[in-house]
Parts: structure tokens; sequence; C-alpha cells
């Protein structure tokens, strides 16, 4: 079992989580703000291994000038808004 002391201010923000109905349980609470944790751990660290691919691409020369990714993008770009126009 864990005990955590919250502090004044966000012990009254899960209270009325709770009085309100939104939750049915201070645990309730908890167990949805560490499941948000978890899900924003899990993308950093997606992010942080495409950051490693990058630099390590960037370091063995796997690089293609800036100009040329931006034609690129313009072009896409370009053509969505001309599908959605």
């Amino acid at each position: 079992m864990i005990s955590a002391d919250l502090g004044p201010q966000l012990e009254s923000f899960v209270a009325k989580l709770v009085e309100t109905g939104r939750y049915n349980s201070k645990s309730e609470v908890l167990r949805e703000g560490i499941r948000l944790i978890q899900e924003r751990e899990a993308r950093l660290s997606l992010l942080d291994l495409a950051l490693a691919r990058g630099l390590d691409d960037a370091e063995k020369g796997r690089v293609k000038p800036v100009s040329d990714v931006v034609t690129r993008l313009e072009a896409k770009y370009q053509s969505m808004g001309s599908a959605s126009g």
C-alpha cells in the first residue's frame, strides 16, 4: 500500500473530483494520474529513440540538404491545400 502526502492544494483538488462524481475515490484519481504519467513517459521514450536515430544518421552522414527537405514539404503542403480547397 502506498501512502502519499499531496499537500493541501492537491488534496483539495482530488477531493473535489470525488465529490463531483468525476471519480469514485481518491485512489481512482491517483491511478488515473499515474496512467497519464505512464503514457507521457512512453511518448518521451519514443521521442528519445527518434532523436538518437536522427543523431546517429547525422553522425554517419545520412542526411539531406535542408533545401531539398523544404522543397519537398512545400510541395506536399501545397498539394494538401489544393485538395481541400
